[in-house]
């Protein structure tokens, strides 16, 4: 179940329109679907199915208080992504940069 799930993300995260939606819950969580549909440049209903998109890859969570749905970011998977596929080449790079950083200050 653990491909299925990063795969959503991967694909969530590929939609310069949602992470432009997921840029706006990071700076400032908690917004209704009206709040989100300020400043984009596109349709109410547009907006909700890519934030319907983002909750399947769990991106976001919603809240209701009284009528009004509040949008909330959730980072956990990106962090599960990044350590699962990303933190793992990073580390290769980092373990040469610093063995030639070594190798330069031997040298002086």
């Amino acid at each position: 179940m653990k491909g299925r799930d990063d795969d959503r993300v991967f694909a969530a995260l590929a939609d310069p329109s949602r992470r432009l939606l997921l840029d706006r819950l990071f700076a400032e969580n908690g917004l209704t679907l009206g709040n989100l549909c300020e400043r984009m440049k596109m349709s109410r209903q547009a907006v909700s199915k890519h934030l319907a998109i983002l909750e399947r890859a769990r991106l976001v969570t919603t809240h209701w208080r009284g009528r009004e749905k509040l949008h909330y970011l959730n980072p956990v998977p990106i962090h599960q992504v990044q350590a699962r596929w990303i933190a793992k080449f990073e580390t290769d790079r980092l373990d040469l940069l610093s063995d030639l950083k070594t190798r330069l200050e031997r040298k002086s």
